[in-house]
């Protein structure tokens, strides 16, 4: 699938895969700071942002899109950074096509089963009806009774847009990402990779335990994991100084 990216900067290709009900400009902020130093792709995954729509999203299918733009666009020697779901992507093409990466950055995710912890946000979704809803502050109200958080239902609200005057739409396809859950949850396959590689995670998320590390790092010999304080699942956006402190570090060193 022909995925929707963007570009910024010169240099080494430098990839941002975006996470669940996300989409690429979540990264600009980042994006352009690490433009001072590369070639930064900013990609929107199938599903998601101004990408197309499919009814199959396993991390093969993920992976394989990421692969048809790195061919389009030529190249080689690429830093990969993926967070949660893209963080998976990530690992996944890591597995597949070792020889097109040089370094990989994994954001706030693990390789194993997660238990399905997402039924609030896919109700709240649910509960907005297009069709009688006519402003976002409507659609904040449907989600309330399901979505406590403001900053996760700014987050999902964003994805929102004016298909033509008076109608708005979804930028995500919640029915696909909906059925698909499973395989979004699911464990990567066990194939080792030998990419030097960051996991960063936030101190007040539980989607890398201490636990875990020891079977990530089975897979992935030639990394290291660092833990942002006082940051949780979102630790680039909680945490942007110290966040990119870790990046640029990692890979101008």
């Amino acid at each position: 699938m022909k995925l929707h990216y963007r570009e910024i900067g010169a240099g080494q290709p430098f990839v941002i895969l975006h996470g669940l009900f996300g989409y690429s400009d979540n990264w600009q902020t980042h994006a352009k700071k690490l433009a001072d130093y590369y070639r930064v792709i900013l990609v929107d995954q199938r599903n998601h942002g101004h990408s197309d729509w499919a009814d199959s999203h396993s991390y093969d299918d993920m992976a394989g899109d990421l692969l048809e733009i790195i061919h389009e666009l030529k190249l080689e020697k690429i830093i990969l950074l993926g967070h949660s779901m893209g963080g998976k992507t990530a690992m996944r093409f890591a597995q597949l096509h070792p020889e097109l990466l040089d370094k990989l950055i994994v954001v706030d995710i693990g390789i194993k089963t997660y238990p399905m912890h997402h039924n609030e946000i896919l109700n709240g979704l649910e509960a907005i009806d297009l069709n009688q809803i006519q402003t976002r502050g409507e659609a904040e109200e449907a989600m309330l009774p399901f979505v406590s958080s403001p900053g996760v239902r700014q987050f999902l609200l964003k994805n929102l847009y004016w298909k033509e005057k008076g109608v708005l739409a979804w930028r995500m396809n919640i029915a696909a990402l909906s059925a698909e859950m499973p395989l979004i949850l699911n464990q990567l396959p066990t194939t080792e990779v030998m990419t030097p590689t960051l996991f960063i995670r936030g101190a007040l998320s539980n989607y890398i335990l201490d636990e875990d590390w020891e079977d990530i790092e089975q897979l992935f010999p030639d990394s290291t994991l660092e833990t942002i304080e006082n940051a949780g699942h979102w630790v680039h956006a909680e945490a942007p100084k110290e966040f990119m402190n870790l990046v640029l570090t990692f890979c101008l060193r």
